[in-house]
């Protein structure tokens, strides 16, 4: 199947599934695998070189019809195959599953266990653009609604592009924002890919004072029936100006007048978490108004079990230390 093939029979893929992710993790230097399961599905692999032994990564997917579960197992004996063949010590795959009793069961009936580590934001928010751009409003949380008119009272302006040159400043202004809120941003040459990757199809939107300092920075990325609010940043005006909640009010209308249907803001805290690194996001986040969906988390496929048991003791202590 191609890209656009698979999109329409799996609606719920999103960039990290397509082609262009592919592209960018070749230009970063690591093999990827794309498997069509007899016109039933997908998955793009990633194989991952980390010092603790190389594995198979697949986010977002496979994409399968999950109740066909004569489909699934073929897939996953398919995918165990090729790591075996690419000498891995496991898989670890996040696919596009609420998290259910039902659908946890699913995978452990497939022999995969819970994951250490997180993949690719299990806890999310995710807004319709198929309504109406009064109902978007409506629907915000009232504070949410009223930053983003305050906003516009004081002459905040969004902008976005795609120029090597902003990227650059993004990255400047990420590794700022890091510092100050304790997370590990990517660095400008993995930017670099992913602007050249995905092409007409990333953007760095800046929102703006209305003499020209920027406020808060967002990198959107779009594919398949989805944008995603992948990486954001911001400068120290950000503590007393709503411009992230301009942003994100542009990003819809953008995404919502060129015919995307929803909107994923891309990671916020699980529920009882309040030092989870997404903690401080979450209630900004969710003001927009969408739905909090949860996946299931990311679950591993054991292949080789004596080196795969000390990944496991490692991941789980840096997942501790990072706060994930």
């Amino acid at each position: 199947m191609n890209w656009q093939e698979v999109i329409k029979k799996f609606p719920e893929a999103n960039f990290l599934q397509s082609p262009a992710y592919g592209k960018m993790n070749e230009l970063l230097g690591a093999k990827v695998i794309e498997e069509d399961f007899g016109g039933k599905g997908r998955a793009l692999m990633i194989v991952r070189d980390a010092k603790r032994g190389r594995y198979l990564e697949i986010p977002c997917g496979p994409l399968l019809d999950y109740k066909d579960k004569k489909t699934i197992k073929a897939a996953f004996e398919k995918i165990a195959e090729i790591a075996k063949k690419e000498k891995c010590v496991f898989v670890r795959v996040r696919p596009q599953l609420i998290n259910t009793p039902e659908n946890l069961q699913l995978l452990a009936d497939l022999g995969l266990k819970k994951s250490p580590m997180h993949l690719a934001a299990e806890h999310t928010v995710i807004i319709d653009l198929t309504k109406p751009e009064d109902e978007l409003l409506a629907n915000m949380r009232r504070q949410t609604r009223y930053e983003v008119r305050r906003a516009g009272k004081q002459g905040i302006t969004v902008e976005k592009s795609q120029s090597e040159e902003i990227f650059k400043e993004f990255r400047k202004v990420q590794a700022e924002t890091a510092k100050r809120q304790g997370f590990v941003p990517p660095n400008l040459k993995t930017l670099m890919a992913e602007r050249e990757a995905f092409g007409d199809n990333i953007a760095i939107y800046v929102a703006k004072t209305d003499d020209d300092k920027p406020i808060a920075y967002g990198m959107i990325i779009k594919d398949g029936k989805e944008g995603d609010y992948y990486e954001a940043a911001s400068t120290d005006l950000h503590r007393k100006m709503p411009g992230a909640y301009a942003l994100l009010w542009q990003a819809m209308k953008d995404l919502k007048a060129e015919g995307y249907e929803r909107f994923n803001l891309w990671g916020i805290a699980p529920p009882g978490q309040p030092n989870h690194r997404y903690a401080g996001v979450t209630t900004f986040k969710t003001g927009f108004g969408g739905e909090v969906v949860e996946y299931v988390p990311a679950h591993d496929l054991v292949i080789a079990k004596m080196r795969y048991a000390a990944d496991f003791a490692f991941e789980t202590l840096r997942k501790k230390r990072r706060k994930l």
